[in-house]
């Protein structure tokens, strides 16, 4: 599936939820789904910054794809970092560097998080399109 193929399937997936009582369930749902991050991976190279909470993300190039793995010390940012490895993880770095993740306004992500947590959005998308650049660069 393409980025754009699997953000229209979260917003199908979104819209099915009523109210964000049940969307938040069914982020922290995805959060317990998330590909976790090897323990010798969490450290502060692979913090996140600009995240409240304590978010890990590990970039790995295989066979011309960026495959992301991660993990979160709270369950909502969890299912935030899901989400994020969920769309991105899987596809070559060009076209995650290049990406316009429209899904997160479609499913009303952005109006519905504390702006903190918007925040800690954003530096998740940003760094894994710089770690896309990166490893990108090194191919």
């Amino acid at each position: 599936m393409t980025i754009n193929e699997i953000q229209d399937e979260l917003i199908e997936d979104f819209a099915f939820y009523q109210d964000w009582m049940e969307k938040y369930e069914y982020i922290i749902q995805l959060g317990k789904e998330v590909p976790l991050i090897k323990e010798e991976y969490k450290t502060d190279d692979y913090i996140i910054k600009g995240c409240q909470s304590k978010v890990w993300l590990y970039p790995e190039l295989r066979d011309g794809k960026v495959y992301f793995t991660a993990d979160s010390d709270a369950i909502i940012t969890k299912g935030l970092v899901s989400l994020m490895v969920k769309v991105l993880s899987g596809h070559p770095a060009q076209e995650i560097a290049k990406a316009d993740l429209y899904f997160i306004d479609q499913i009303g992500l952005k109006e519905h998080l504390s702006p903190t947590r918007a925040n800690g959005l954003l530096s998740m998308v940003k760094q894994m399109k710089l770690y896309a650049l990166a490893l990108g660069a090194k191919s």
